[in-house]
């Protein structure tokens, strides 16, 4: 990003916040949604609701939907690590509560650093992001150690959802290879696209039942997901992105888990455990000690704001 970014002044400052909170509480919103609707189904129908809104937005601002030639395949590696990524999501998080999965998801910059200082040239860890790592493991720990232990602690939907923060993770750092060449939209787009017709027929065949209750709170966050975070979330992001740079905008993601866990306990009345404190304030610490004052600007996982 150019040394040109606006500075940050009050009014942009809270929005950022307000995005980053819209961010947190998407977990709770895919938890109330799966209260009538199957995971692939939900994932589907999200994506495709999303993707014609963000279509929308890229036609009327006067977006180029063209790509250049030997880019399809890069973009169906994406769309194909996206489609995975979130099928383990709405898997995982279907068996564990939102506050755990959001905060295992906020796993994201950590596996993404260690996967930069491997795959991205210049991109090396420091002493300081090396603490930062290790408080967000820490504070997994802490989640995962519960009063009965490691192993009675332990949801099944947890190692999913890690499963999925893995796999966004190589498809992060593979989107910092490749992002120079495209426009930020198309790798939002696309991979919705794709994906759309696979979580609908997966959802068909596994789901069991596809819809079941659709009353006015699944529709409601059925809307959170798609219009707010995915379509408004993505657009405002890139746009404050764009204003501001990744560096401004990073220095707020610790309010995400944060968010995560305070929505979870008041919306879904999920247990807020000393554990989950503890684990919330070390991953929130971690990411803030990564970000803070960066010598310079920093990718801002455009592909996983919102999802």
């Amino acid at each position: 990003m150019a040394s040109h970014n606006a500075e940050m002044t009050l009014i942009p400052g809270v929005f950022i916040i307000f995005l980053t909170v819209i961010f947190g509480g998407n977990a709770v919103a895919i938890k109330l949604a799966l209260t009538g609707m199957g995971p692939l189904t939900t994932a589907g129908l999200r994506f495709a609701l999303a993707a014609v809104a963000i279509a929308c937005w890229a036609h009327f601002t006067g977006r180029c939907f063209r790509i250049q030639p030997g880019q399809a395949f890069q973009l169906l590696v994406v769309s194909i690590a996206f489609t995975i990524q979130l099928c383990l999501f709405y898997l995982g998080l279907e068996r564990t509560y939102a506050s755990r999965g959001a905060l295992i998801s906020n796993l994201l910059p950590f596996f993404v650093l260690f996967l930069s200082h491997r795959f991205i040239p210049g991109e090396r860890i420091t002493w300081k992001k090396m603490a930062g790592i290790g408080m967000g493991f820490i504070g997994v720990a802490f989640m995962l150690t519960g009063a009965q232990g490691f192993s009675g602690s332990l949801r099944s939907g947890d190692l999913i959802v890690l499963a999925a923060v893995v796999v966004w993770s190589c498809n992060v750092v593979y989107t910092k290879r490749i992002i120079n060449d495209y426009s930020p939209f198309h790798l939002v787009l696309y991979p919705m696209i794709f994906s759309v017709p696979v979580f609908l027929s997966t959802g068909f065949l596994w789901d069991g039942r596809m819809i079941f209750d659709m009353n006015l709170t699944v529709v409601g966050a059925y809307v959170y997901q798609s219009l707010i975070s995915a379509a408004f979330g993505f657009v405002a992001w890139s746009t404050m992105l764009k204003r501001y740079g990744a560096s401004t905008l990073h220095s707020f993601v610790f309010i995400m888990p944060i968010a995560g866990v305070v929505f979870s306990g008041l919306v879904l009345s999920e247990p807020i455990t000393p554990n989950l404190i503890v684990a919330m304030a070390f991953i929130a610490a971690g990411i803030l000690t990564i970000h803070i004052s960066p010598k310079r600007p920093a990718f801002a996982f455009l592909l996983g704001r919102g999802l």
